[in-house]
Formats: C-alpha cells, structure tokens, sequence
C-alpha cells in the first residue's frame, strides 16, 4: 500500500490516495522496510514499554522467541549470516531483566498439535478445502482484506506468538499461582504484523491480552545494545522450563515449507497409527516461490502447496479459485522465503542482500538444528503430552478450542 503517487516532479512516495497508513489496507508485513532503499520506513518502537514492564515490581515479565530469530539475530550484531545464536540469545534476555526466558517453538509444537488435527478433521468430513494455514498475520490479514471468502478455508488455530500467550496466562499462571493480569507477555518476531496481531479480536484466552507486546528482532537488538551487553562474548544459557525444550518441528517454522513439514510429520503419523521412520517431507523445503507435493498417507491421497510471499500466493489462490489445481492442505507465508526473511529482520544493504542468498543461509541453521534433534514430531514432545494430559485434555477439545483458537472477519468494508 506504498509507492509512487502523482507524476513528474510532483511524484512522492505514499500510501493510496493519501490516506494515514492506518486508513489502507495494508497487511503490515512489513517487506517495505526490508527494501525502502533509503532507510525512511521503519517499524513502530515499542521498546519503551518493554523497560516500563520489566521495571514494574508488580509484572512478572516472560519473553519467547519466534524460531527464526536465533538464526537472523546475530547479523545484527555483525556475527556471519545464518549463525544460530541460540545460546546467547538467551543469555542477553535475562541481562536485559526479563523473569523468565521462553521458547516460541514450544508453542509451535501445540500448533501443529491443533492444527494436525483439525485437517485429519476436514479429511474425515470431506472438506471444507483447501485448508489454508493461519500461523502468519500478514497472509491472515490478506486474506481478509482480499478473499474474505476463503475465510472458512482458514485454520482456527492461533499463531504460535499467540498461543503461547494464551497457555501463559492460563496454564502457567494456574501453575505458578500468578494472577493473569500480573503476567506481562513479550513476543521477539521476525515479523511486523505481529504488532497488529496482539490487538486483534479473540485473542484473549485468559480474558486479557495473550501477548502484550511484539518486538522485532531489530528492537530487541536495540534493547541489549541500551543494557549495555556485549553480546558475541556471551556464555551460552538455555531456555527455561516448562515452556523451553520444543522439538524439531518446532525450529523449521521459520523457513517456507517448514509449517507444512511439521503438520505432515504429525498428521501422517497419526493416520498411520504407528511411528514414522521418515520424518523429513523434503518436497515442500526450498526458496521457490511455489512448491507443490502429493502423498499417500494410510490409504489417502493428499495433495498440498506452500506459497511465500503475497505475489506468489496471489498466483496459487488464483489457480486454485479457478479449478485448475486442488489441494487439501496450503500453507502460506507473507513473506518471501517465511519467517526467515521476515519485515523485522535485520536489514542487509544492497551491496550483501544483491550477492548473499539471506534466506537459504537462514533455514539452513534452522534445519540444521531440527535434524539434530532427538524430538522431530510435535507430538513427541513431553510437555505438549504433560499441558495436555494435565489442562488441555487433547487436541481439538472444547477447552483447547477456547485457549488456542481464534476467529476471523471480512475487512473489505471496514477499517484496520
């Protein structure tokens, strides 16, 4: 929704007929940002009230990280492209002052949890399909603004930013003994729309916000330069438990194709009925901007499709609305490459984005880190078996529904 208006030398960048950003329906996914060529856009700081909260007595403040921001975070920082930082990430979090450090990739691994079985669901109902993934606001958006008609092909299930907030304010506050309203829940994103995210409807599980704040990876490098914390000569820390041991279907979240991967590990495994010895669905892995596969699971033919980027997915939604391809199962990315490539990203200049492919280095320490992990499947992992034997019940219960789904509307005639 920015570019060129009027001509000649009248011509100036803005957004369509001049109306506040706000005002247009932007997807706010933030892509200007990584290429404005001269610096001029930037996201909102929200750093400040981040510093308010951890310096409130009467906040318990928690952070997560988005999968992707351990791959991505060090380039600020001038450490090698696809260093995975993991480590001192970590460290650099609980110097900042943050009461406990989280993994997003943990709620990932409930995502796919919801989000498996809700497809095996429309696989036994007949539909409806596609079965369109919901994990990235910026597609969500997109979706509403441009196809409020596919709004029923849209998963239920909240993105894993926002399922972790919803479990932290109900499951790990009933556990702690800390009243909701006392948990201040900060998300580190790859992506800008996060920050619209946290303000939309249905996204209060615990009946107040599930995630407070979003910051992008380049706020948050930002706030350890202001703390003062030489960051490359960090120790290593790990996450804390409960809510910090994700599997690897967790890590590959980050890069197109990963979401798709981690629901096929599960859901293949579940029609199977027994463990899967190959756990890796490598047809849908990769930078092209449209992948397609088809598998036979247990007598099942199913047949999916990863886009990433909006002009990529505008090319698959208008095959698909036309008839001339059919898929059970989509997933869609705003971003070119995912998460990995995200509009809160550290910005490259021209001179390393025009000769370096950001986005392969970037999912390849993701998937590196998924291939070294015990854990592949999302339903392996032992706190997902212990949140839902102890609160959950299972996936797709009444009470998982009201904590970890949500609800969408058509935005064609209203305002953001």
């Amino acid at each position: 929704m920015i570019g060129p208006n009027d001509r000649g030398f009248n011509t100036h960048i803005g957004s369509a007929y001049e109306q506040n950003l706000g005002d247009v329906p932007c997807i706010s996914c933030g892509q200007c940002i990584v290429v404005c060529p001269t610096g001029a856009i930037h996201e909102k700081d929200q750093t400040q009230e981040v510093w308010e909260a951890l310096e409130d007595p009467t906040k318990h403040v928690i952070v997560q990280t988005a999968p992707s921001i351990r791959v991505t975070l060090g380039e600020a920082f001038n450490m090698p492209i696809g260093t995975n930082v993991e480590g001192k990430m970590v460290a650099a979090l609980r110097r900042i002052g943050f009461d406990k450090v989280f993994d997003t990739n943990v709620a990932a691994d409930f995502t796919i949890m919801e989000e498996a079985n809700e497809f095996l669901e429309r696989v036994g109902n007949n539909g409806p399909f596609p079965m369109f993934t919901s994990c990235s606001p910026g597609w969500v958006k997109y979706c509403e603004h441009y196809h409020p008609e596919l709004i029923p092909n849209l998963s239920t299930c909240k993105s894993p930013q926002q399922m972790f907030g919803a479990l932290a304010k109900t499951w790990y506050a009933e556990k702690e003994g800390i009243d909701p309203k006392d948990i201040f829940v900060v998300g580190i994103m790859p992506c800008t729309a996060k920050k619209f995210e946290v303000t939309r409807e249905d996204e209060a599980a615990a009946g107040y916000s599930d995630c407070d704040v979003a910051l992008t990876t380049r706020e948050l490098a930002r706030m350890i330069d202001k703390a003062g914390v030489r960051f490359v000569e960090l120790e290593d820390e790990s996450f804390d438990n409960p809510l910090g041991e994700a599997t690897g279907a967790g890590y590959i979240f980050g890069a197109t194709g990963g979401v798709m991967e981690a629901a096929l590990r599960t859901a293949a495994e579940t029609l199977a009925g027994h463990s899967l010895e190959q756990v890796e669905f490598t047809e849908v892995r990769g930078m092209k901007g449209i992948k397609e596969a088809t598998y036979e699971m247990s007598g099942a033919t199913i047949n999916v499709a990863v886009a990433s980027g909006i002009g990529n997915a505008k090319k698959l939604l208008k095959r698909i609305e036309s008839g001339e391809k059919f898929y059970h199962f989509v997933e869609i990315m705003g971003c070119p490459g995912g998460c990995i490539n995200g509009g809160g990203q550290p910005v490259q200049p021209a001179s390393v984005r025009n000769f370096v492919d950001l986005k392969t280095k970037r999912a390849a320490a993701l998937y590196s880190e998924d291939k070294g992990k015990g854990l592949r499947k999302s339903n392996d992992s032992p706190i997902v078996q212990k949140i839902y034997q102890e609160f959950l019940d299972k996936p797709g219960s009444l009470k998982a529904h009201h904590i970890l789904h949500t609800s969408y509307r058509d935005r064609t005639r209203v305002k953001v």
